[in-house]
């Protein structure tokens, strides 16, 4: 069983500074069919202005992946953290017990675009920690590279799950096998894809359940994704 999740379909704010999509809940969007898909809470994709970004706030208790599609976003948080994450960069922040972080665009000149991530942690109370990983374009791209995962990914999660990012020229095809008591989620960055035979384009996105063989295929321009394997 698949689900399509149409990008237009998704909660909608444009603040001015930020211009962002929710796929589920979030802040002031709230839908009860949309709270999120298995461990998956939140998945949001913003555009923020030149030289503006959020102000210190706190988490805690969740995981939180920042995947950067163009421009620049600048990390500062209350463990000493201090970054800038980029176009091939992949950050996971594991909030635990609680920390506050803000996160604005440096540039003077150029929007930042940008998909963060949130997944529920398999326990509460963890220790707070932080990493950023660089993923060259080349190990994405025609493949599903494994970029966040509990054991084996670029940057390690404390959830039973895997996340894979793919960017994938015209026509291409993947296939990945789910597990029998295994869900899914694909997420479209930038341009299509068919996944298993329905077209989904940039900010669309599907469920997957009882399903084992997936197949994505390229549209007729370089696509960008991410798919998640969960439990």
């Amino acid at each position: 069983m698949i689900y399509k999740r149409a990008a237009f379909e998704r909660g909608h704010f444009n603040h001015g500074w930020l211009n962002t999509y929710h796929t589920f809940s979030f802040s002031e969007y709230n839908d009860p069919r949309f709270m999120g898909f298995r461990s998956l809470r939140v998945i949001n994709e913003d555009w923020v202005s030149p030289g503006k970004g959020f102000g210190t706030h706190p988490h805690r208790d969740m995981e939180i992946i920042t995947y950067i599609l163009e421009g620049a976003l600048e990390h500062k948080d209350s463990m000493g953290n201090g970054s800038i994450i980029r176009p091939n960069d992949i950050q996971r922040m594991s909030a635990g017990t609680g920390i506050t972080h803000s996160e604005a665009n440096p540039s003077p000149n150029e929007q930042v675009h940008l998909l963060q991530i949130w997944l529920f942690p398999e326990k509460h109370g963890i220790t707070p920690s932080y990493e950023q990983q660089t993923v060259p374009i080349a190990e994405r791209t025609d493949t599903l590279k494994l970029v966040a995962a509990k054991e084996g990914g670029v940057v390690t999660i404390n959830q039973d799950a895997k996340v894979y990012a793919s960017v994938l020229n015209p026509n291409k095809e993947l296939s990945y096998t789910l597990k029998s008591d295994r869900f899914a989620w694909i997420q479209v960055a930038r341009g299509s894809v068919i996944f298993n035979d329905i077209p989904l384009s940039q900010g669309d996105g599907a469920a997957v359940g009882e399903e084992e063989a997936l197949r994505i295929r390229g549209g007729a321009e370089q696509s960008e994704f991410l798919l998640f394997d969960l439990a």
